[in-house]
């Protein structure tokens, strides 16, 4: 089976020899080598073949030159480029697609690498992913003035759950979901669920759902909560 070959571009030196010892327990992957600079890494990408680079966008501190050396590298050879950050910065993050990295990672998400890995050599359309990572962030900030519980009761009334079947799932009673749910539309500034699905969807450009479109029936959550 054909490796995937992956080129690690960060200025930890401790943080490569990690990640490199990671990614190379997977069957399908194999570091072929790294740099710790943005001209190291310039350079390299001229002599070695690989298939997936992994660049954090700060190479040096408190400059985003990683951001550049994904133009310099991707001129040097066609590959995909996985943008590596501490921080999701909505800003840096869409330079960086704009740059023509395909994806991103948060590293301390660095599980999420192998799997980030293999569907970036199936993305041929950075714009694609930037679109859907911009209408996530936009969606977490629409979300964001909710509690966790808020939150978990918005996600099941999105999917399309009715007021009783919600108040099982979570084992409530009714007066105390009916006041959640008056507190989580108060925040959203809406009058009933169905306008705070709709008023998210269109903060962070979401489609709607259509897997669930028949739990609702006729008993979904009304205005101000009531079923």
């Amino acid at each position: 089976m054909s490796r995937i070959k992956v080129f690690i571009v960060e200025d930890d030196p401790d943080w490569i020899k990690a990640m490199t010892a990671y990614l190379n327990k997977e069957d399908d992957m194999l570091v072929i080598g790294a740099a710790t600079s943005r001209e190291e890494a310039v350079r390299l990408a001229g002599t070695l073949e690989f298939d997936v680079a992994l660049m954090d966008i700060c190479l040096t501190p408190g400059r985003l030159d990683g951001i550049y050396a994904v133009m310099e590298l991707l001129d040097a050879r066609q590959a995909k480029v996985i943008m590596l950050t501490s921080l999701e910065d909505e800003a840096v993050i869409t330079q960086a697609f704009t740059a023509g990295a395909v994806q991103y990672v948060v590293k301390t998400d660095y599980r999420t690498l192998p799997q980030t890995i293999r569907g970036a050599l199936r993305s041929n359309n950075p714009m694609d992913v930037l679109l859907k990572e911009f209408a996530r962030l936009k969606r977490q900030e629409q979300l964001q003035p909710l509690t966790g519980a808020e939150r978990e009761l918005f996600d099941l009334l999105e999917e399309g759950y009715s007021q009783p079947q919600i108040g099982r799932k979570l084992f409530k009673a009714e007066s105390t979901l009916k006041n959640q749910v008056n507190k989580m539309l108060k925040k959203l500034r809406v009058k009933s669920s169905k306008e705070a699905v709709e008023k998210v969807r269109r903060g962070g450009l979401m489609p709607e759902p259509s897997d669930r479109e028949e739990t609702g029936g006729g008993d979904g959550i009304g205005k101000d909560g009531e079923g």
